[in-house]
């Protein structure tokens, strides 16, 4: 009989989005709610398993994992990519690595969430009502105000015309950020320095790699605004954790709104968490309802194609 690990399944939602009973041969369908990190561990829960499916980035899949793992032949990835799987110690192992189709709009809302949650301080209102109380903050506008967007894919693109909506001035950088790429999208393009100067709202939207790793630190962070807000909801090494925690703590900006962390889950004992400038949320960006019918109803098709046979798209 085959046997399925499903990874990081933290909500049940592999169930309610998507009909295992479908598969073409009988197989064992397992579950795992929480998240594994150490190595060992990860290799002693999948030992038996010759299918896994990885919700995204949660899970490393570095060579000295996937050599250990000597049962696995098929790893689906939900999304179309996943930079925590080395995918040539994946084919050097004759391991099958495909992955899915995604929702696109569902960061950029996310994002959106946390720049009005730090704006209007939404989370310390919230906890402030429900404590018996009455107006302790007072918001800052966006309307008028410049909103910095470092990166204009996609992803960036979509937060622009929100922000535009918002009747905010929005400009834009990128290390290869072309200023008729920008217009396209209604938006002025500057060097990043001055990005961070002007801007009263920064949200980041790339890809990590080795020349955005570090991007924003102590450096970068002090160019910007102490009334100016950063939003991260792409990874979390692009900016320095430490050094936006010392801005934080010493008001040189006024908050963050952060979806994305260098050690996910964050740590229970994280500075982060102790600071009320900043509010955090758990990697939702791509948790919604029809993110994930997409992911689990092609993760199934993945592993039904595979176990019938059927090529499957490698990445």
């Amino acid at each position: 009989m085959h046997r399925i690990a499903l990874l990081d399944d933290h909500q049940s939602a592999a169930a309610r989005f998507a009909d295992w009973s479908t598969l073409p041969v009988e197989a064992e369908v397992v579950a795992f709610a929480d998240h594994v990190a150490d190595p060992d561990a990860l290799v002693a829960r999948l030992r038996g398993f010759d299918v896994v499916v990885a919700m995204r980035e949660r899970t490393a899949f570095p060579r000295e994992v996937l050599e250990r793992l000597t049962d696995l032949r098929l790893l689906v990835t939900t999304g179309a990519a996943n930079a925590a799987i080395d995918l040539d110690a994946a084919r050097d192992l004759g391991v099958a690595v495909t992955g899915t189709g995604a929702h696109g709009p569902a960061t950029a809302e996310m994002t959106w969430a946390l720049i009005l949650a730090v704006a209007r301080n939404v989370p310390v209102e919230d906890a402030s009502m429900r404590a018996g109380g009455w107006q302790h903050t007072v918001g800052r506008d966006l309307a008028g105000a410049t909103l910095g967007v470092i990166g204009l894919g996609n992803l960036g693109s979509a937060v622009a015309r929100v922000g535009q909506a918002f009747g905010m001035n929005v400009v834009a950088w990128s290390q290869n950020l072309t200023d008729d790429r920008a217009a396209e999208v209604g938006v002025r393009r500057v060097e990043r320095d001055e990005l961070l100067r002007t801007a009263d709202v920064v949200s980041i939207h790339l890809k990590l790699s080795d020349r955005t790793r570090g991007l924003l630190g102590a450096p970068e962070l002090a160019l910007m605004k102490p009334t100016a807000i950063l939003v991260n909801t792409s990874r979390g090494p692009i900016v320095d954790e430490a050094a936006l925690v010392a801005a934080l703590r010493d008001g040189s900006i006024h908050g963050a709104g952060l979806d994305v962390y260098d050690t996910e889950p964050l740590p229970v004992d994280s500075p982060l968490r102790e600071l009320r400038r900043a509010v955090l949320t758990p990697h939702l960006g791509y948790v919604t309802e029809r993110t994930y019918e997409v992911f689990w109803r092609d993760a199934v098709a993945d592993v039904a194609a595979w176990l019938s046979g059927a090529p499957v798209r490698v990445l």
